[in-house]
């Protein structure tokens, strides 16, 4: 993960569009400048956040992030060490069957289905990519049960390679409340709009930080301005347009 600045320290860097798959769209200078205070503030009350998902390797963070699909951190966090100690190296759950992984993951939940996209995805590994984890866009969403939000989360957190933003239910939700995108846009648009807004480094370390804040400050249930520095500030509904 790339070293972040100093909370407060400006970032001016912009990031390249050359080598991502379209267009990052134009964001209003003062959506930009909001951008920039949130990041800030995010730095200063998160600046340690993580990845709260248990891994020693890159394909047990690939596993654990297909097994975290409509299930929550702490519940994958559970399953993982019987499952990793069982099958510690891809080709190990390549010579197993998802009859075999269904065991070790029958707490979260749509287990079966989980079970046959770690089977096929850690077998594609292992039969097309040598037992190594792909370190591309492209061939990453060519495994079984990998959408652009898991191979942005192994890209970023696995390897440091920022392709994208990762954006989940509590990217997505604080997005519109902290007024960096507008409500009603898809998962797709609010990726592209924050890739546009924030310095491309720092992708990976803004997925971390909104998601600790969604899930110990601005949750779901409850009004997006609560007693947070963070909500206190910039939780209220605006008027900017990007």
């Amino acid at each position: 993960m790339a070293k972040r600045p100093e909370a407060g320290e400006p970032k001016t860097s912009r990031p390249r569009d050359g080598d991502l798959p379209f267009a990052l769209p134009r964001v209003a200078p003062a959506r930009k400048r909001r951008a920039t205070q949130v990041l800030r503030a995010l730095d200063e009350h998160y600046g340690d956040a993580v990845c709260e998902l248990d891994f020693a390797s890159p394909h047990e963070l690939l596993v654990a992030t297909i097994l975290s699909a409509q299930a929550t951190d702490v519940g994958v966090n559970k399953a993982t060490p019987g499952l990793f100690a069982r099958f510690p190296t891809p080709a190990d759950y390549a010579a197993s069957s998802p009859e075999e992984i269904e065991p070790y993951i029958r707490t979260i939940g749509l287990y079966r289905n989980k079970a046959r996209a770690i089977y096929e995805s850690m077998r594609a590994v292992v039969e097309e990519f040598g037992g190594e984890v792909p370190r591309t866009m492209e061939e990453l969403l060519t495994l079984r049960g990998v959408a652009r939000k898991t191979a942005n989360v192994v890209l970023s957190t696995a390897f440091g390679i920022h392709m994208g933003v990762v954006v989940d239910t509590h990217v997505a939700r604080l997005a519109v409340r902290l007024c960096l995108v507008d409500e009603g846009v898809t998962v797709a648009q609010i990726e592209r709009q924050l890739m546009a807004m924030f310095p491309r480094d720092r992708w990976g370390d803004l997925s971390h930080m909104l998601i600790w804040h969604g899930r110990r400050a601005c949750k779901a249930r409850g009004g997006a301005c609560g007693d947070h520095p963070i909500c206190k500030r910039f939780g209220k509904c605006c008027e900017l347009r990007g």
